[in-house]
């Protein structure tokens, strides 16, 4: 059973950075893509930032792109998202979740693609 922890959330100003971690537990951590979602009170659930199971390749949102940098470390089974410049607009839910893709270098966008799912941690820019 493949587990997800997310930390690293908090309340931060707007204009300031937070970094967002997500430990992995299992073997095949290396196969998975990993994608970050984000999801605010009264809102559908929505794509953040993705990364491909070798890291060779990344994507984001509009809402945070150049902002936002995701990245992985195979060894320690983790993937952050470092988040700068943030904004009131950025309050969220944060969750990381995992793809099996058995190397695929295919990216994964919609919640429902995705195999595994952090329980989420809460990232607050006040207005």
């Amino acid at each position: 059973q493949v587990q997800l922890v997310e930390s690293g959330g908090g309340l931060v100003q707007a204009g300031g950075s937070l970094r967002l971690s997500c430990a992995t537990s299992g073997r095949t951590f290396s196969r998975y893509a990993m994608g970050w979602f984000r999801q605010a009170p009264g809102k559908e659930r929505e794509f953040v930032a993705v990364i491909s199971w070798s890291g060779g390749s990344t994507d984001y949102a509009d809402s945070v792109k150049g902002r936002f940098t995701i990245s992985r470390d195979d060894a320690k089974n983790t993937v952050d998202l470092q988040m700068n410049s943030l904004k009131p607009e950025d309050t969220a839910v944060y969750y990381c979740a995992g793809k099996v893709t058995n190397r695929s270098m295919k990216l994964y966008y919609t919640p429902n693609e995705y195999d595994y799912w952090g329980p989420g941690t809460q990232v607050t820019v006040p207005s």
